[in-house]
Protein backbone atom coordinates (compact mmCIF):
# COMPACT_ATOMS: atom_id res chain seq x y z
CA UNK A 1 0.00 0.00 0.00
CA UNK A 2 1.41 3.15 -0.98
CA UNK A 3 1.01 6.36 1.23
CA UNK A 4 -1.98 7.70 -1.06
CA UNK A 5 -3.68 4.58 -0.55
CA UNK A 6 -2.67 4.26 3.51
CA UNK A 7 -4.05 7.79 3.96
CA UNK A 8 -7.20 7.30 2.45
CA UNK A 9 -7.77 4.07 4.24
CA UNK A 10 -7.35 5.26 7.37
CA UNK A 11 -9.20 8.31 7.03
CA UNK A 12 -11.94 6.78 9.72
CA UNK A 13 -9.43 6.00 12.29
CA UNK A 14 -7.36 9.07 11.82
CA UNK A 15 -10.87 10.88 12.84
CA UNK A 16 -12.26 8.57 15.37
CA UNK A 17 -8.39 9.34 17.14
CA UNK A 18 -8.42 12.91 16.46
CA UNK A 19 -12.20 12.82 18.46
CA UNK A 20 -10.40 11.08 21.33
CA UNK A 21 -7.61 13.52 21.51
CA UNK A 22 -10.70 16.70 21.68
CA UNK A 23 -12.77 14.71 24.12
CA UNK A 24 -9.79 15.54 27.55
CA UNK A 25 -10.57 19.02 28.33
CA UNK A 26 -6.69 20.44 28.58
CA UNK A 27 -7.91 23.81 29.76
CA UNK A 28 -4.61 25.26 30.64
CA UNK A 29 -5.64 28.10 32.46
CA UNK A 30 -8.23 26.37 35.12
CA UNK A 31 -5.96 24.30 37.60
CA UNK A 32 -8.93 21.99 38.23
CA UNK A 33 -8.02 20.77 34.85
CA UNK A 34 -4.15 19.42 35.77
CA UNK A 35 -5.01 16.16 35.55
CA UNK A 36 -6.41 16.40 31.85
CA UNK A 37 -3.16 18.53 31.03
CA UNK A 38 -1.31 15.76 31.83
CA UNK A 39 -3.63 13.43 30.05
CA UNK A 40 -3.30 14.88 27.19
CA UNK A 41 0.37 14.98 27.01
CA UNK A 42 0.63 11.03 28.12
CA UNK A 43 -2.09 10.78 24.87
CA UNK A 44 0.12 12.91 22.37
CA UNK A 45 3.66 10.60 23.86
CA UNK A 46 1.77 7.24 22.92
CA UNK A 47 0.95 8.91 19.33
CA UNK A 48 4.12 9.82 18.98
CA UNK A 49 5.56 6.47 19.29
CA UNK A 50 3.33 5.30 17.33
CA UNK A 51 4.81 7.39 14.68
CA UNK A 52 8.17 6.52 14.91
CA UNK A 53 9.52 8.01 16.94
CA UNK A 54 12.67 6.69 19.23
CA UNK A 55 12.50 9.08 21.67
CA UNK A 56 9.59 10.10 23.39
CA UNK A 57 9.80 12.07 26.59
CA UNK A 58 7.32 13.55 28.62
CA UNK A 59 9.13 16.30 30.37
CA UNK A 60 7.50 18.13 34.02
CA UNK A 61 7.95 21.82 34.23
CA UNK A 62 6.71 24.19 36.64
CA UNK A 63 3.37 24.70 35.53
CA UNK A 64 2.18 21.87 32.67
CA UNK A 65 4.10 19.23 30.67
CA UNK A 66 5.67 19.66 27.51
CA UNK A 67 6.25 16.38 25.51
CA UNK A 68 9.74 16.13 23.40
CA UNK A 69 10.23 13.35 20.63
CA UNK A 70 12.97 12.77 18.08
CA UNK A 71 13.71 10.24 14.94
CA UNK A 72 17.16 11.07 13.43
CA UNK A 73 17.46 7.90 11.80
CA UNK A 74 17.95 9.42 8.35
CA UNK A 75 21.25 11.03 7.93
CA UNK A 76 21.84 13.67 5.25
CA UNK A 77 18.52 14.41 5.45
CA UNK A 78 17.44 17.61 6.62
CA UNK A 79 16.31 18.12 10.38
CA UNK A 80 12.65 19.58 11.07
CA UNK A 81 11.22 20.75 14.21
CA UNK A 82 7.66 20.89 14.20
CA UNK A 83 6.00 22.87 17.15
CA UNK A 84 2.37 22.81 17.94
CA UNK A 85 0.43 22.83 21.54
CA UNK A 86 -2.19 20.20 22.69
CA UNK A 87 -3.53 22.90 25.72
CA UNK A 88 -7.32 25.06 24.33
CA UNK A 89 -8.74 28.03 25.70
CA UNK A 90 -11.72 27.83 28.50
CA UNK A 91 -14.54 26.54 26.97
CA UNK A 92 -17.23 29.32 28.16
CA UNK A 93 -19.72 30.80 27.60
CA UNK A 94 -21.08 27.05 27.75
CA UNK A 95 -24.71 27.85 26.85
CA UNK A 96 -23.66 29.30 23.37
CA UNK A 97 -22.44 25.49 21.94
CA UNK A 98 -24.66 23.83 20.01
CA UNK A 99 -23.13 20.55 21.25
CA UNK A 100 -20.77 20.08 24.07
CA UNK A 101 -17.51 22.00 23.66
CA UNK A 102 -15.81 18.02 24.63
CA UNK A 103 -17.62 16.34 22.87
CA UNK A 104 -16.54 16.47 18.65
CA UNK A 105 -19.83 16.36 16.58
CA UNK A 106 -19.42 16.31 12.72
CA UNK A 107 -22.47 18.18 11.40
CA UNK A 108 -21.87 19.49 8.05
CA UNK A 109 -18.98 18.69 6.95
CA UNK A 110 -17.25 20.26 10.19
CA UNK A 111 -15.95 18.89 13.03
CA UNK A 112 -17.19 21.06 16.27
CA UNK A 113 -15.59 21.19 19.24
CA UNK A 114 -12.54 23.11 21.71
CA UNK A 115 -9.42 22.63 20.04
CA UNK A 116 -10.44 21.46 16.72
CA UNK A 117 -8.65 23.80 15.10
CA UNK A 118 -6.05 25.65 18.04
CA UNK A 119 -4.53 23.56 17.93
CA UNK A 120 -5.35 19.70 18.79
CA UNK A 121 -6.81 19.32 15.39
CA UNK A 122 -3.62 20.95 13.86
CA UNK A 123 -1.28 19.21 15.76
CA UNK A 124 -3.07 15.89 14.65
CA UNK A 125 -2.41 16.47 11.41
CA UNK A 126 1.33 16.27 11.61
CA UNK A 127 1.03 12.97 14.22
CA UNK A 128 -1.10 11.22 11.42
CA UNK A 129 0.99 12.04 7.96
CA UNK A 130 4.05 11.17 10.03
CA UNK A 131 2.72 8.03 11.53
CA UNK A 132 1.36 7.34 7.64
CA UNK A 133 4.70 7.74 6.46
CA UNK A 134 6.40 5.66 9.08
CA UNK A 135 3.95 3.09 8.28
CA UNK A 136 4.86 3.23 4.31
CA UNK A 137 8.35 3.09 4.61
CA UNK A 138 9.03 1.79 7.53
CA UNK A 139 11.15 4.52 8.61
CA UNK A 140 10.68 8.29 8.35
CA UNK A 141 12.18 9.92 5.17
CA UNK A 142 13.99 12.78 7.09
CA UNK A 143 14.98 13.61 10.68
CA UNK A 144 12.40 14.90 13.18
CA UNK A 145 11.77 16.86 16.22
CA UNK A 146 8.79 17.11 17.68
CA UNK A 147 8.06 20.02 20.69
CA UNK A 148 4.23 20.13 22.02
CA UNK A 149 3.24 21.94 25.11
CA UNK A 150 0.67 22.92 26.97
CA UNK A 151 1.00 26.15 27.78
CA UNK A 152 0.32 28.05 24.99
CA UNK A 153 -2.82 29.44 26.11
CA UNK A 154 -1.45 31.34 29.15
CA UNK A 155 2.02 31.97 28.33
CA UNK A 156 4.57 29.60 27.42
CA UNK A 157 7.14 30.37 29.97
CA UNK A 158 7.99 26.97 30.80
CA UNK A 159 8.65 26.04 26.89
CA UNK A 160 11.16 29.10 26.52
CA UNK A 161 13.12 27.84 29.78
CA UNK A 162 13.00 24.83 28.20
CA UNK A 163 13.94 26.16 24.69
CA UNK A 164 17.65 27.98 26.30
CA UNK A 165 18.38 24.87 28.07
CA UNK A 166 18.41 22.61 25.62
CA UNK A 167 19.52 25.20 22.49
CA UNK A 168 22.14 22.03 21.50
CA UNK A 169 19.28 19.18 21.09
CA UNK A 170 16.49 21.86 19.68
CA UNK A 171 19.09 22.46 16.59
CA UNK A 172 17.30 21.89 13.41
CA UNK A 173 17.22 23.11 9.67
CA UNK A 174 13.82 24.64 9.80
CA UNK A 175 11.19 24.80 12.24
CA UNK A 176 7.17 23.97 11.06
CA UNK A 177 4.40 25.09 12.96
CA UNK A 178 0.37 24.55 12.43
CA UNK A 179 -1.42 26.80 14.44
CA UNK A 180 -2.31 29.42 12.02
CA UNK A 181 -5.39 29.30 9.31
CA UNK A 182 -5.70 29.03 5.67
CA UNK A 183 -6.78 32.44 4.19
CA UNK A 184 -10.45 30.88 2.70
CA UNK A 185 -11.81 28.05 1.59
CA UNK A 186 -9.94 26.17 -1.41
CA UNK A 187 -7.06 28.47 -0.35
CA UNK A 188 -4.14 26.39 1.29
CA UNK A 189 -1.71 29.20 2.70
CA UNK A 190 1.80 29.93 4.14
CA UNK A 191 2.11 32.88 6.73
CA UNK A 192 5.18 34.69 6.71
CA UNK A 193 3.95 37.04 9.26
CA UNK A 194 2.65 37.43 12.69
CA UNK A 195 2.01 40.21 15.00
CA UNK A 196 3.00 40.42 18.60
CA UNK A 197 0.77 40.71 21.65
CA UNK A 198 0.99 41.93 24.96
CA UNK A 199 -1.42 41.34 27.77
CA UNK A 200 -2.60 43.28 30.57
CA UNK A 201 -5.10 43.19 33.54
CA UNK A 202 -5.47 46.43 35.74
CA UNK A 203 -7.55 46.88 39.01
CA UNK A 204 -9.24 50.43 40.31
CA UNK A 205 -10.07 50.65 43.78
CA UNK A 206 -12.38 53.62 45.04
CA UNK A 207 -13.78 53.36 48.16
CA UNK A 208 -12.45 50.72 50.57
CA UNK A 209 -15.31 48.93 50.53
CA UNK A 210 -18.74 48.23 48.28
CA UNK A 211 -20.97 51.35 49.53
CA UNK A 212 -25.17 52.02 49.15
CA UNK A 213 -25.40 53.60 46.19
CA UNK A 214 -28.96 55.78 47.84
CA UNK A 215 -26.37 56.66 51.05
CA UNK A 216 -23.17 57.38 48.82
CA UNK A 217 -24.08 57.86 45.32
CA UNK A 218 -23.08 61.33 43.82
CA UNK A 219 -20.16 61.78 46.03
CA UNK A 220 -17.90 59.15 46.35
CA UNK A 221 -15.66 57.74 43.24
CA UNK A 222 -17.45 55.00 40.88
CA UNK A 223 -14.43 52.57 39.52
CA UNK A 224 -16.72 51.21 37.03
CA UNK A 225 -17.49 54.45 35.35
CA UNK A 226 -13.53 55.46 35.67
CA UNK A 227 -12.86 52.48 34.04
CA UNK A 228 -15.43 52.97 31.38
CA UNK A 229 -14.36 56.44 30.49
CA UNK A 230 -10.47 55.42 30.48
CA UNK A 231 -11.18 53.21 27.96
CA UNK A 232 -13.27 55.53 25.95
CA UNK A 233 -10.46 57.75 25.51
CA UNK A 234 -7.95 55.07 24.46
CA UNK A 235 -8.87 55.66 20.35
CA UNK A 236 -9.32 58.44 18.34
CA UNK A 237 -12.13 59.64 15.87
CA UNK A 238 -10.11 57.58 13.40
CA UNK A 239 -9.85 54.19 15.30
CA UNK A 240 -6.19 55.05 15.79
CA UNK A 241 -5.28 53.95 19.80
CA UNK A 242 -4.87 57.20 21.69
CA UNK A 243 -1.26 56.68 23.13
CA UNK A 244 1.22 59.01 22.54
CA UNK A 245 4.33 57.10 20.55
CA UNK A 246 2.62 53.92 20.04
CA UNK A 247 2.93 54.00 15.85
CA UNK A 248 6.56 55.63 16.26
CA UNK A 249 8.31 52.68 15.23
CA UNK A 250 5.66 51.10 13.04
CA UNK A 251 7.60 49.28 10.17
CA UNK A 252 5.90 51.04 6.66
CA UNK A 253 4.71 48.73 4.11
CA UNK A 254 6.42 48.65 0.70
CA UNK A 255 4.09 49.67 -2.13
CA UNK A 256 5.00 45.81 -3.52
CA UNK A 257 3.60 44.12 -0.57
CA UNK A 258 0.85 46.43 0.29
CA UNK A 259 -0.17 45.47 -3.37
CA UNK A 260 0.64 42.02 -3.13
CA UNK A 261 -1.51 41.25 0.17
CA UNK A 262 -4.62 43.38 -1.31
CA UNK A 263 -4.61 41.33 -4.51
CA UNK A 264 -4.80 37.87 -2.74
CA UNK A 265 -8.62 35.76 -3.22
CA UNK A 266 -10.10 37.21 0.01
CA UNK A 267 -13.51 38.53 0.21
CA UNK A 268 -14.94 40.92 2.05
CA UNK A 269 -18.27 39.67 1.92
CA UNK A 270 -17.32 36.07 3.33
CA UNK A 271 -15.98 38.51 6.10
CA UNK A 272 -18.77 40.44 7.15
CA UNK A 273 -20.37 37.09 7.38
CA UNK A 274 -18.43 35.33 9.24
CA UNK A 275 -18.20 38.31 11.72
CA UNK A 276 -21.99 39.09 11.61
CA UNK A 277 -21.82 42.72 12.93
CA UNK A 278 -24.40 45.70 11.78
CA UNK A 279 -21.34 47.54 10.84
CA UNK A 280 -17.86 47.63 10.96
CA UNK A 281 -14.49 50.08 11.81
CA UNK A 282 -10.77 49.99 11.79
CA UNK A 283 -7.93 52.52 11.40
CA UNK A 284 -9.10 54.97 8.91
CA UNK A 285 -6.85 54.87 5.51
CA UNK A 286 -5.85 51.08 5.33
CA UNK A 287 -7.89 47.71 4.03
CA UNK A 288 -9.61 45.33 6.18
CA UNK A 289 -6.81 43.05 5.03
CA UNK A 290 -4.00 45.49 6.09
CA UNK A 291 -6.13 45.94 9.47
CA UNK A 292 -5.96 42.54 10.34
CA UNK A 293 -2.65 41.71 9.25
CA UNK A 294 0.00 44.70 9.29
CA UNK A 295 -1.48 47.49 11.44
CA UNK A 296 -0.76 47.55 15.55
CA UNK A 297 -4.20 47.13 17.77
CA UNK A 298 -5.64 47.99 21.37
CA UNK A 299 -8.62 46.06 22.23
CA UNK A 300 -10.65 45.43 25.39
CA UNK A 301 -10.79 41.75 26.53
CA UNK A 302 -12.66 41.92 29.45
CA UNK A 303 -14.44 44.13 31.72
CA UNK A 304 -16.23 43.46 35.25
CA UNK A 305 -17.20 45.05 38.78
CA UNK A 306 -19.67 45.49 41.36
CA UNK A 307 -22.92 43.22 41.21
CA UNK A 308 -23.93 40.67 38.51
CA UNK A 309 -26.23 38.43 40.04
CA UNK A 310 -29.91 38.05 39.63
CA UNK A 311 -32.09 41.19 40.66
CA UNK A 312 -31.09 44.34 41.91
CA UNK A 313 -28.34 45.20 44.40
CA UNK A 314 -27.57 48.64 44.44
CA UNK A 315 -24.06 49.63 45.62
CA UNK A 316 -21.11 51.60 44.28
CA UNK A 317 -18.28 49.03 44.23
CA UNK A 318 -14.87 49.17 45.81
CA UNK A 319 -13.15 47.79 42.66
CA UNK A 320 -13.69 47.29 38.73
CA UNK A 321 -11.27 45.13 36.60
CA UNK A 322 -10.28 45.14 33.11
CA UNK A 323 -7.90 42.62 30.51
CA UNK A 324 -7.14 44.04 27.29
CA UNK A 325 -4.65 43.73 25.01
CA UNK A 326 -2.15 45.01 22.36
CA UNK A 327 -1.50 43.50 19.04
CA UNK A 328 2.01 44.71 17.88
CA UNK A 329 3.52 44.46 13.88
CA UNK A 330 7.16 44.67 13.11
CA UNK A 331 9.27 47.25 14.62
CA UNK A 332 7.34 47.82 17.78
CA UNK A 333 9.00 46.39 21.19
CA UNK A 334 6.79 44.89 23.39
CA UNK A 335 8.23 46.16 26.72
CA UNK A 336 8.67 49.92 25.32
CA UNK A 337 4.72 49.71 24.66
CA UNK A 338 4.05 47.97 27.70
CA UNK A 339 5.70 51.14 29.60
CA UNK A 340 3.85 53.76 27.48
CA UNK A 341 0.53 52.19 27.93
CA UNK A 342 1.09 51.92 31.45
CA UNK A 343 2.06 55.71 31.44
CA UNK A 344 -0.11 57.19 29.50
CA UNK A 345 -2.80 55.01 31.39
CA UNK A 346 -2.09 56.38 34.71
CA UNK A 347 -2.13 60.34 33.33
CA UNK A 348 -5.85 59.61 32.06
CA UNK A 349 -6.42 58.63 35.84
CA UNK A 350 -8.22 60.89 38.05
CA UNK A 351 -6.58 60.94 41.42
CA UNK A 352 -9.84 59.42 42.90
CA UNK A 353 -9.15 56.05 42.55
CA UNK A 354 -5.91 54.02 42.86
CA UNK A 355 -4.62 51.27 40.04
CA UNK A 356 -3.11 48.32 39.90
CA UNK A 357 -1.90 47.53 36.43
CA UNK A 358 -0.02 44.36 35.05
CA UNK A 359 1.53 43.16 31.86
CA UNK A 360 0.66 39.49 32.12
CA UNK A 361 2.87 38.69 29.31
CA UNK A 362 4.44 40.24 26.27
CA UNK A 363 5.66 38.75 22.78
CA UNK A 364 7.53 40.33 19.90
CA UNK A 365 5.63 40.38 16.19
CA UNK A 366 7.48 38.51 13.42
CA UNK A 367 7.63 38.68 9.80
CA UNK A 368 10.22 37.02 7.59
CA UNK A 369 11.28 36.59 3.95
CA UNK A 370 9.63 33.00 2.02
CA UNK A 371 12.63 32.33 -0.58
CA UNK A 372 14.10 29.62 0.80
CA UNK A 373 14.03 26.44 -0.88
CA UNK A 374 11.67 24.98 1.94
CA UNK A 375 8.93 27.00 1.39
CA UNK A 376 9.14 26.06 -2.27
CA UNK A 377 8.16 22.49 -1.37
CA UNK A 378 5.17 23.62 1.33
CA UNK A 379 3.84 25.49 -1.58
CA UNK A 380 4.03 22.14 -3.94
CA UNK A 381 3.80 19.67 -0.77
CA UNK A 382 -0.28 22.06 -0.73
CA UNK A 383 -0.86 22.01 -4.21
CA UNK A 384 -0.94 17.59 -3.96
CA UNK A 385 -2.99 17.63 -0.84
CA UNK A 386 -5.69 20.48 -1.73
CA UNK A 387 -5.37 20.11 -5.74
CA UNK A 388 -4.78 24.16 -5.80
CA UNK A 389 -1.03 26.40 -5.18
CA UNK A 390 -0.84 27.78 -1.96
CA UNK A 391 -0.53 31.64 -1.24
CA UNK A 392 1.47 33.44 1.15
CA UNK A 393 -0.31 35.05 3.42
CA UNK A 394 0.71 37.40 6.78
CA UNK A 395 -2.07 36.76 10.14
CA UNK A 396 -3.06 39.34 12.88
CA UNK A 397 -2.47 36.85 15.43
CA UNK A 398 0.67 35.97 17.61
CA UNK A 399 2.41 32.79 18.25
CA UNK A 400 5.35 34.02 20.38
CA UNK A 401 7.30 30.85 19.98
CA UNK A 402 8.01 31.27 16.31
CA UNK A 403 9.51 34.74 17.15
CA UNK A 404 11.87 33.28 19.91
CA UNK A 405 12.88 30.58 17.90
CA UNK A 406 13.90 32.93 14.70
CA UNK A 407 15.71 35.16 17.17
CA UNK A 408 17.27 31.99 18.70
CA UNK A 409 18.43 29.70 15.87
CA UNK A 410 18.28 31.92 12.65
CA UNK A 411 16.07 29.49 10.46
CA UNK A 412 13.08 29.48 8.17
CA UNK A 413 10.05 29.10 10.51
CA UNK A 414 7.35 27.36 7.37
CA UNK A 415 3.81 28.04 8.87
CA UNK A 416 1.43 26.19 7.63
CA UNK A 417 -2.36 26.79 8.76
CA UNK A 418 -5.10 24.12 8.45
CA UNK A 419 -8.04 26.08 10.10
CA UNK A 420 -10.24 29.01 8.73
CA UNK A 421 -10.31 32.33 9.78
CA UNK A 422 -14.38 31.60 10.70
CA UNK A 423 -14.10 28.49 12.45
CA UNK A 424 -14.36 30.34 15.90
CA UNK A 425 -11.13 29.52 17.84
CA UNK A 426 -11.14 31.01 21.11
CA UNK A 427 -14.95 31.19 21.14
CA UNK A 428 -18.22 28.86 21.25
CA UNK A 429 -18.36 26.16 18.50
CA UNK A 430 -15.00 26.18 17.40
CA UNK A 431 -14.62 23.16 14.46
CA UNK A 432 -12.30 22.44 11.43
CA UNK A 433 -13.24 21.66 8.22
CA UNK A 434 -13.26 18.02 7.44
CA UNK A 435 -11.98 18.47 4.02
CA UNK A 436 -9.31 20.43 5.48
CA UNK A 437 -8.12 18.14 7.84
CA UNK A 438 -8.01 15.24 5.37
CA UNK A 439 -5.96 17.04 2.71
CA UNK A 440 -3.98 18.34 5.25
CA UNK A 441 -2.46 14.86 6.28
CA UNK A 442 -2.36 14.15 2.56
CA UNK A 443 -0.32 17.52 2.15
CA UNK A 444 1.74 17.20 5.30
CA UNK A 445 2.90 13.36 4.23
CA UNK A 446 4.30 14.72 1.00
CA UNK A 447 5.87 17.48 2.67
CA UNK A 448 8.06 15.89 5.28
CA UNK A 449 8.35 12.92 2.74
CA UNK A 450 9.88 15.45 0.04
CA UNK A 451 12.12 17.43 1.62
CA UNK A 452 14.37 14.09 1.85
CA UNK A 453 15.41 15.56 -1.66
CA UNK A 454 16.69 19.01 -0.05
Amino acid sequence: MNLAEYILAHRDQHLNELCEFLRIPSISAKTEHKPDIERAAQWVATHLRSAGFQTVEVVPTALHPLVYAESLQAPGKPTILFYGHYDVQPAEPLDLWTSPAFEPTVRDGRLFGRGTADDKGQVHIHLKALESLFKTHGKLPINVKVLIEGEEEVGSVSLWEYVQKNKARLQADALVVSDTSMLAPGAPSITYGLRGLNYYQIELTGPERDLHSGVYGGAVPNPITILCELFAKLHDKDFRVAIPGFYKDVAKLSKAERKSLNALPWKEKDFRKAVGAPAYCGEKGFSIVERLWTRPTMELNGIWGGYQGEGAKTVIASKAFAKFSTRLVPNQNPDKIARLVEKHIRKLLPKSVKMKFETLSTGKPWVAPFHAPIFQVAQAALQKGFGKKAVFIREGGSIPFVTQMHDTFKVPCVLIGFGLPDENAHAPDEHIALDNYFNGIRAIAHFYEDLASL
